[in-house]
């Protein structure tokens, strides 16, 4: 019964998503751009979960660069899932800046010709924030939810967001089978690519709700909709500071998450905005903005700051990266392609509830 909901919710929002990348590309696309002596106007495209960051590092950013150069910077912000946003951008949403929940995303947007600078070269590699899939559980974990092997138990109630829309569902994905594969999931042999295959399919299984984003996602748990979301550490850290009774489980054995932002060449130059747009890519990985996104729940990319919040983000056992699957390109291609194994995954799950 659960893979039949994954399958109904993924045509829902498959549409919903297209809807949305529409209207977010007629609003933003038109009216006034550009920027002279006294303003400018800059296009914020970001995915969904540093929502309440970037409302604490615009403002500082808008009074900085107005102290030091006397324009003011009026900002248009656009918050929808990481793969949304990427192919919106593609298709004509002329944002200035991309900020994106992992590299794949400001691939696409490079690879169509709409980036032409080298930007990951900055020295934090084009990051700027970082998380760790976890899980969100319920007041008191009444399942005694700790590992991902609790997440194929029987009659448990899974949420995770629809990987072809969202890239934080990517990164639930890869955290899946990596954990699997490095036999840090009970009951299932490392290195066994079947058997990681095969749990990958179990989890899916009991997914019963797949939102287009990870912002959605968490909203649906919120509402009182399953017993766990896989999410990003973040999302459950800012849904705590803002009162919500949920618990934050982070498994032995997970992702670390990674997400870049991008100046968008070819429209901040249309826009005469390049210099403003360089300026606020670059202020991001200032201590001031960093120390911002590490008060909402994102760990991170400067090490000083890192430190200062230490206390606030737990240690994580087995702590891999994407280099485990040779790099996005590399997992791109194996997991999220038409045969990928994400796809061969979800086609198991889906048929397992028939």
């Amino acid at each position: 019964m659960a893979s039949r909901w994954v399958r109904r919710r993924w045509i829902a929002s498959r549409t919903l998503l297209i809807a949305s990348a529409t209207m977010v590309a007629c609003a933003c696309a038109g009216g006034p751009t550009g920027s002279d002596a006294a303003s400018a106007r800059l296009v914020l495209a970001a995915y969904t979960t540093p929502r309440e960051a970037y409302s604490e590092i615009v403002p500082m950013f808008q009074e900085r660069w107005l102290a030091e150069t006397g324009q003011s910077v009026a900002f248009e912000e656009s918050y929808v899932g990481s793969g949304a946003q990427s192919r919106a951008i593609v298709e004509g949403f002329e944002a200035d800046v991309a900020a994106l929940s992992l590299q794949a995303d400001v691939d696409r947007i490079e690879a169509a010709g709409l980036i032409g600078h080298p930007w990951r070269d900055n020295g934090t590699n084009g990051m700027v924030s970082r998380s760790v899939v976890a899980f969100a559980v319920r007041p008191g974990n009444p399942k005694a939810i700790a590992e991902w092997s609790d997440l194929a138990a029987p009659s448990t109630e899974v949420l995770m967001p629809n990987p072809k829309t969202s890239g934080g569902a990517q990164w639930n994905v890869l955290a899946i089978y990596g954990a699997a594969m490095r036999g840090q999931v009970d009951g299932v042999p490392g290195d066994d690519a079947d058997a990681a295959l095969g749990f990958l399919a179990s989890v899916l299984g009991n997914v019963t709700v797949m939102d287009k984003a990870a912002r959605e996602s968490i909203t649906s748990f919120e509402k009182g909709i399953g017993d766990v979301a896989i999410t990003y550490e973040n999302e459950v850290l800012v849904g705590r500071q803002s009162g919500q009774n949920y618990e934050l489980v982070i498994p032995s054995s997970t992702i670390l998450i990674e997400n870049p932002v991008a100046v968008i060449d070819e429209y901040a130059d249309a826009h005469d905005v390049r210099e403003v747009a360089d300026a606020f890519a670059a202020f991001l990985t200032t201590p001031e903005a960093q120390r911002a996104f590490a008060r909402h729940g994102l760990r991170s990319v400067d090490d000083n700051v890192a430190a200062e919040f230490a206390a606030d983000y737990r240690p994580v056992d087995d702590l891999f990266t994407i280099e485990e699957f040779g790099g996005w390109t590399q997992a791109t291609a194996d997991f999220f392609g038409e045969d990928g194994l994400y796809a061969q995954a979800i086609a198991t799950a889906t048929a397992g509830g028939q």
